[in-house]
């Protein structure tokens, strides 16, 4: 390590310990308002952002594609300092950010926490979309409401310094993950960009500058020696990771055979403590039933842009497709399953390595399908040798297994296999049509129930989690640091609730109109993230302009454009 890392990250754990000081002297109104600054900043910078995002992801800038961009950058963030605002507010006001929102008992003895919609705009923008955050089994009401604010409930107490090493994807994950950090921890923060994203160095000084300024917050670029001189700094206190699991056993253990004498005596090189959200393999459960051709169609774009977003390179992106190899329209669906992946806009691969894993999933699959630069491999073994359920390719790669059984018995072994084939807990999927849904009954329930992962979305993406910024969003509660799978603790989650175990996203069978035509009560059109979207990216920068400044005059031209796509 030289001298000038040295000293660069010494000034930086230097200024962020005076900024504890003044952090902890800073009561709620004024963290409150510090939110508020950041707001205005993301919308006033918001178009620099995407702009050094398309360069950095080499899209031109009137891709379909930057919609994403949009949606999964400065709205992402703008949706979540205002929802954070709001639980500050409510703490300040002697109430807990969860008053005024629904809940209801979930299965287990858990708690469901409604969290989406939230108002009328809510529920005017992605109308038949619903989004609940359960909380761990025993937990009631009352304890969910009292427990609810995390580090804002004692904001003298704070937790020292934390390091967050950002992720190198989505370009809303770590400013995020740094506003988790300061209100749900209490610490100031040490940010780590990911080399990928260090041209958005400027954007974030210039939005985060309010926190800069007083000392709660220094960010910081470099490769992996200023990342393992950050994290091993005797002044921090904890580490935040997103990555992969590889990288955090690195982070923990070590590498080589001295990481493996660590892992075996259960002596990690890391002391302090780390929590982390490390993608793995997602799922997506397609349960039998009679569809008819334009459903077949749309559900099969919904697959590929669960799999498509971002390329592919996406913690929640979905790698395994569960289907039925009873269902008598299961080749159809593949057939359009194919259809759509070829259809999806091409675009460059911008994520390093990602070529070389296409590849390697083609040679360890002989039947593999190339489409385009695309690749789907059918034929997999539902088991855990098979290397597509335990190797995160992160790339434009999707595999399917086949379970046999009538829709319950199939379901119930979906869920199986899901559970104890599949690496990884982030997030889950399950397509049904509204029919099989209500002659299933309870099993549907029972299966989310049973289903062990940090988010599951019943006919929507799980995604869509990641964008409802009052979600919680991270793995299944329970893993070790010898164990990490999906990782460790959530993020997001701005009415900070204490120790959720789990987001349910729900969502329409079809899209409007013919979501109305067959009694689902739903207005939202082709949802604007799906890859096949034609006016995607018109769209989520109109949401994305309609989240600087909620207002009714800013729906028609959303909606319009929603229509068109």
């Amino acid at each position: 390590m030289t001298a000038t890392v040295t000293a660069t990250i010494d000034a930086a754990v230097s200024a962020l310990k005076g900024g504890e000081i003044q952090w902890s002297r800073t009561d709620l109104a004024a963290r409150r308002r510090l939110l508020e600054e950041i707001h205005a900043n993301t919308a006033r910078h918001a178009q620099e952002w995407i702009e050094t995002a398309a360069r950095i992801k080499k899209l031109t800038v009137d891709s379909p594609l930057l919609g994403e961009e949009w949606v999964s950058g400065p709205y992402s963030l703008l949706t979540g300092a205002a929802a954070l605002a709001e639980s500050l507010l409510a703490l300040e006001q002697g109430r807990s950010p969860v008053d005024g929102y629904p809940m209801r008992p979930a299965p287990g003895g858990r708690t469901a926490v409604d969290v989406f919609p939230h108002g009328i705009f809510d529920a005017l923008l992605l109308n038949g979309f619903h989004a609940e955050v359960w909380s761990r089994p025993g937990v009631d009401a009352e304890s969910v409401r009292a427990r609810a604010g995390l580090g804002q409930r004692t904001p003298t107490n704070t937790g020292g310094i934390g390091v967050v090493l950002g992720a190198g994807n989505i370009f809303s994950i770590a400013p995020l993950d740094v506003l988790y950090q300061l209100y749900a921890d209490n610490r100031v923060v040490a940010l780590k960009l990911n080399p990928i994203t260090d041209p958005l160095l400027p954007v974030l000084e210039k939005i985060f500058a309010p926190m800069i300024e007083r000392g709660f917050l220094r960010l910081i670029t470099g490769g992996p020696e200023v990342g393992s001189a950050l994290v091993n700094h005797p002044g921090v206190d904890a580490v935040h990771i997103t990555g992969s699991a590889i990288t955090h056993d690195a982070i923990v253990f070590g590498t080589g055979a001295e990481a493996e004498k660590n892992r075996a005596a259960g002596t990690p090189q890391l002391t302090k403590p780390i929590t982390s959200e490390l993608g793995g393999v997602s799922p997506t459960i397609v349960v039998p039933g009679r569809w008819s051709s334009a459903d077949l169609r749309f559900q099969a774009e919904h697959l590929a842009t669960q799999r498509l977003h971002n390329n592919g390179y996406n913690c929640i992106a979905a790698q395994v497709a569960v289907v039925s190899a009873d269902w008598p329209q299961k080749e159809r669906f593949l057939a359009e399953l194919r259809a759509a992946i070829g259809r999806a806009p091409q675009r460059p691969d911008y994520y390093p390595g990602s070529a070389d894993r296409v590849a390697a999933a083609r040679r360890t699959y002989p039947q593999a399908q190339a489409i385009g630069a695309r690749t789907l491999i059918e034929g997999m073994a539902p088991d855990r040798h098979e290397p597509a359920l335990h190797t995160e390719y992160f790339a434009p790669v999707l595999g399917v297994i086949e379970l046999p059984g009538d829709p319950a018995e199939f379901l119930a072994r979906a869920v199986r296999v899901c559970n104890e084939e599949i690496v990884g807990t982030l997030g889950a999927n399950i397509v049904a049509h509204p029919t099989t849904i209500k002659r299933l009954g309870a099993r549907v329930e029972s299966a989310v129930a049973e289903l062990r992962y940090g988010t599951i979305a019943v006919n929507a993406w799980t995604g869509l989690g990641y964008l409802t910024a009052r979600a919680s969003w991270g793995a299944f509660p329970g893993h070790t640091l010898a164990d990490i799978q999906s990782g460790i603790g959530v993020v997001h989650n701005a009415l900070l609730i204490a120790e959720p175990e789990r987001t349910v996203v729900r969502g329409p069978f079809r899209p409007a109109p013919r979501s109305l035509l067959h009694g689902e009560f739903s207005l939202s059109p082709k949802p604007p993230w799906f890859v096949t979207n034609r006016t995607g990216a018109t769209t989520l920068r109109r949401l994305t302009d309609f989240a600087k400044k909620p207002r009714i005059a800013a729906l028609p031209g959303i909606f319009a454009s929603a229509l068109r796509g």
